[in-house]
């Protein structure tokens, strides 16, 4: 079910974008500096999100895991630059290291009145596996003849749980860029009375 969910999100995500990808192409010149910042990150994140259902698709679940950080970045982004304008001005000039602000407080930002708490988590949990620390290394075992625990080169086909969770994460990291498309471009959400992909 979290596979097909997250199936229905690509699609209504892929609907939206043809709608705002056609306005950014006829309106270039106008967009504002949110728009044009927005204009870059969302498409990113959208490629995102579909390598990891490929991935998935494929058996790659520790590639597709792997992929999930860069993704919450894109939606922690473009949350960020949405509810604080004035740092739209440190993303055109490059969003330098020390000038940006950390995943956490942009995690904060794209949770509203979440624990901070659980934002410090989710940007350790992703740290871990994207830098490869024995922590994260637990993302790849697999459990081959008489229970040996064992680390996949290759596709990993039996861990539903592993497929779920990356499918549930990536799902809930895409709204959050579909619903920020539609916020920085509201003049160009698709209309109401197109028929909408189920």
């Amino acid at each position: 079910m979290s596979v097909f969910g997250f199936d229905k999100q690509i699609s209504f995500t892929l609907y939206v974008n043809g709608f705002i990808a056609g306005y950014t192409r006829a309106h270039r010149s106008e967009l504002s500096p949110l728009q044009t910042a927005a204009a870059q990150i969302i498409p990113q994140g959208i490629s995102l999100a579909l390598s990891i259902r490929e991935l998935i698709r494929q058996g790659y679940l520790f590639g597709a895991l792997v992929l999930v950080r860069p993704l919450i970045e894109r939606a922690g982004m473009i949350s960020y630059l949405q509810l604080h304008p004035e740092a739209v001005e440190i993303w055109h000039s490059g969003w330098r290291f020390r000038e940006r602000p950390s995943l956490s407080k942009m995690l904060e930002a794209m949770a509203g009145d979440a624990d901070p708490e659980m934002a410090k988590q989710i940007c350790e949990h992703y740290g871990y596996i994207v830098h490869g620390d024995p922590v994260g290394a637990e993302s790849n075992k697999i459990f081959v003849g008489g229970g040996q625990a064992c680390y996949a080169v290759s596709r990993i086909l039996d861990a539903y749980e592993l497929c779920d969770e990356i499918a549930i994460q990536a799902h809930c990291y895409l709204t959050v860029l579909t619903g920020r498309m539609i916020a920085c471009f509201p003049e160009a959400a698709p209309p109401s009375s197109v028929e909408r992909p189920v």
